[in-house]
Order: C-alpha cells, then structure tokens, then sequence
C-alpha cells in the first residue's frame, strides 16, 4: 500500500476510532470525556529501559507501567531536537509546514495549537515545565495565542540547570525561584493541577515536561549513587570519536571511555529520579478516583547517542537518537499489557490524542490518528510503510563544529539517510539493530535507495521543505555514520 492509499484508509479509520469502543457499541455520548495525562522527558532514548538489552537504569515505576499497559515500541522522533520536536507536538505539523526548524525559533500560532483543540472540546487544560517554543528557551510567554490553549500556565526557564529553577507569574512575568531539584517541583505544579480537577465538571488535559535525563547528568546523589560508574556496561556500537567526525561532530568529541562511563551514571540516575515523579503522578491519580478516567502517556521527545557511533547527545538518524518510549495507559484497559511495532511518530502524536480523547481532529493535522489502533482495534487496518526523519544545522554560531543536514526516513526494517554532501547512511535493522553495517555504496541495495530517494523527494515536496536533493543524490557523504 502506498502513502496515498494509507492517507485515505487511515482518515476512514480516524473517525470510527475517534470515540472510546463502548460508545461505539452503544452509539452514546459519554457524559464525560476521558482526561489525558501527557508526560514527556527529554533526551530519554527507549533502549534506556528496563528490560532493554545492554540497558543498566533502574526504573519500577515506567517498568511496571509499560508492562501492564501498551508500549509502541516502534516511536520515531521526527526531527530529534528539543524544539522542533515539540514545534510537532503542539501544532501537528512537521518542522518545514510549521517554520519551527531551529532550537532559537517562535512557534507561530497559525493554526490551532494541541491546547486549543482540547479546550474548544470542553476541556480544562494545563501546561508545566520546559515549553522552548517562544523566542528560544525560557522567556515569559504572555497570555494569548502563543499558549496554544493551555490555561493553567507554569513554564520554566533555565531548565538545563536543573537545580533552582526560575517560573513566572502566568499573568505578570514576575520571576519567581523554585528551589530543588527541577522535575520534583514540576511534579508539585503537576499534582497541584490534578488536585484542582478532582471535583471538575469538566474533563482535562495536563502536559507535563521535565528537562532531565537531558544534559547536564547531574540527578540527585542518591540516584546517581546507584550505580557505580567503572562497572556500566556499553552498547556494541560505541567508541570513541575519531578525527574524521570532529571534522562535523554536532557536540565536543568523545574522547575516553572513562568520560561515558561517568555520563551513564548520571544519565541513568536521572531517569530513575523521574520514574519515582512519574510514580507519584500515578498515586496522585489514584488517590483522586481519576485513574479509571484518565488516559496517561509517558515519552520523550527524542533519544540520547551516548557513545554510539562515536557521538554524544542527538540530532542523528540512528535508534538511539530517534526511537523513543511510547507507553500509554487507557481507561478499561489496565493491566492488559500490549505492544504494537506500528510505525508511529512525533507529527501522529496530536491527531492520535484527539482520537483516544473522541474529540475533533483539525483538518491541518498532518499526522494520522493511530486511537484504533491503540485500542487494539486495528489489526486489520493499514500501517505506515515509513515516517520521515530530518536535521538541520541550525544558527548555531558557539559551535565551532558543523551538525549533520539531513533528511532520512525509517521503514520497519531500514534507515536510510541523505545529507547535503550525498547519501549517507543505509542500515538494515532487522540483519544488523545496532546499526554498524552501512549499505548505501552496496549495489545490492540501488533499487532501495531509488524507492527512498523518491519517496523523500515526495515528502519534502508535501511539506514546503527546500532540501537540494538534486545536489545531494549525485554522490555518497563524506561523513562518518558508523
């Protein structure tokens, strides 16, 4: 099946799963809608997970939760970069449609925001922690359009700390310091948010954004001192960087194995500080009488290298930046735990939310609403052949380096990426999950690539974006992707 075929089936399926199944039995307005509990960290890669080969983190709480509930194992981050990731979720469109392309950029309000659409759907809605889509990271959003529809309003600044951060006045823009560790004081908002709502009329929607396990890995001692950073292990595919990726390396070079082991345990510490905030969202939940009522996701924006391929942080095409956790919980449906390889990425999250909601979709949505199949009703119903991957290297004058411009694609078995220089990066994911073949010059694959070569000049064409792929496709990369 091709994209246009999927585009028409799964607007056919968007509307019958757009209602929970027993009002689809009945043909029923329920009296209430289901709330949504969104969470979502940043830089938290899905192979950092317990059960996860080569993975050392310790985390009960989203361990537990992804076992009793649905995991979609198969969530790609679109572009993985803090801002133009979240430029997706909050608008549904991707980075070209929207203009929001680059960490220092405004997400215009030209369209309705994830906010707005829950909020004319009757819902109270709520926004705490990094926002980075107003004039870069960290400056008062005033109240109106550029809040895409989340009422109650507390936006953090200076969220790399932390430690000690800085909220404004949601009317005024006073600053106000929080002291404490950072995701520990978003989880206070959070609960205080969730607690205002136990005896509403209305249902809600609450997105809630911690920064960690983000650089800096600095959690709380006691959860880094778990773990004891000469014995963490390594997954096959990291080394060290090499001079041929200095010369275009998106952060400072990798230069000892010490120096990663050392990351890990702060990164692995982070994401068992949040998995014991992401608990206390749960008991919050229970403690209300709103755990039955409540659909709650747990993802991230985009993944973390760690050493892979000789690179730090994100911003590639490989798993460990692109695929994320995805677990969802649905209200009836607890401790059925499923797991779906459907294709399901950053620009589907929006539709997908409005459709487990039973609420309107907007027509300028471009992702697909996957509700159906969340709710196990969509066997029979057409998957994605691929989702679109894509980086640019930004205005980023401090760096002395060059970050990777690309545009990629990823199918259920392959990787396939083009940079500005040439083709750069084919993997068979299936014969080789840690990515250290690369099969572009590989003859074999040419009729492949010219599949992915057109299928991503369509892509762009669809979406405004300008990627010079009549220089790109006439040569292979330079740049080291293994």
């Amino acid at each position: 099946m091709n994209r246009r075929e999927f585009v028409k089936h799964a607007a056919v399926a968007s509307a019958a799963a757009a209602l929970p199944a027993s009002v689809q039995a009945s043909g029923k307005q329920p009296a209430k809608r289901p709330n949504v509990l969104y969470v979502f960290s940043d830089q938290h890669r899905a192979v950092s997970l317990p059960g996860e080969a080569f993975n050392e983190a310790i985390a009960p709480s989203l361990s537990r939760f992804r076992g009793e509930n649905l995991s979609m194992d198969s969530c790609i981050s679109n572009y993985p970069l803090c801002a133009p990731h979240r430029g997706i979720l909050i608008s549904g469109l991707y980075s070209p449609q929207s203009g929001l392309v680059h960490n220092s950029q405004t997400l215009e309000p030209t369209i309705p925001g994830l906010g707005d659409a829950f909020q004319k759907a009757g819902y109270n809605t709520g926004y705490v922690g990094k926002w980075h889509l107003y004039h870069g990271e960290g400056v008062f959003v005033p109240e109106g359009p550029y809040r895409f529809g989340f009422e109650y309003w507390q936006v953090w600044a200076n969220t790399n700390q932390h430690y000690n951060g800085i909220v404004f006045d949601p009317k005024t823009g006073a600053r106000v310091v929080m002291p404490g560790y950072q995701p520990t004081r978003m989880t206070d908002q959070a609960i205080e948010f969730l607690n205002q709502q136990k005896n509403a009329e209305k249902p809600w929607l609450l997105v809630l954004s911690w920064n960690p396990p983000h650089p800096p890995f600095n959690p709380p001692a006691a959860e880094r001192d778990l773990y004891n950073a000469p014995s963490l292990k390594f997954r096959p595919n990291v080394r060290l960087s090499t001079p041929a990726d200095n010369l275009r390396m998106p952060y400072p070079p990798l230069k000892s194995f010490e120096t990663l082991r050392e990351a890990e345990q702060g990164y692995y510490g982070a994401i068992t500080a949040i998995d014991q905030e992401f608990a206390r969202l749960l008991k919050t939940l229970d403690e209300n009488g709103m755990a039955e009522d409540t659909i709650v996701v747990y993802t991230s924006d985009h993944g973390e290298m760690m050493g892979s391929h000789g690179h730090m942080a994100k911003q590639m095409p490989h798993e460990e930046s692109c695929r994320v956790p995805f677990f969802v919980r649905l209200p009836g449906m607890t401790g059925q735990g499923r797991t779906s390889d459907v294709l399901f990425s950053s620009v589907d999250i929006y539709p997908t939310l409005c459709g487990l909601a039973g609420i309107p979709i907007p027509k300028h949505c471009s992702g697909h609403d996957f509700s159906a199949v969340m709710r196990g009703h969509g066997d029979h119903a057409p998957t994605p052949e691929m989702v679109f991957l894509m980086n640019d290297r930004g205005p980023y004058p401090r760096m002395e380096v060059d970050v990777p411009t690309y545009r990629g694609l990823r199918t259920s078995t392959h990787t396939y990426a083009v940079q500005l220089d040439g083709r750069w990066c084919l993997f068979d994911n299936t014969a080789d999950p840690y990515q250290m073949k690369n099969l572009v010059r590989d003859p074999a694959n040419r009729a492949l690539i010219e599949k992915f070569d057109s299928e991503l000049i369509a892509w762009s064409k669809s979406t405004g974006d300008q990627f010079p792929y009549e220089k790109a496709l006439g040569s292979y990369s330079s740049y080291p992707c293994v």
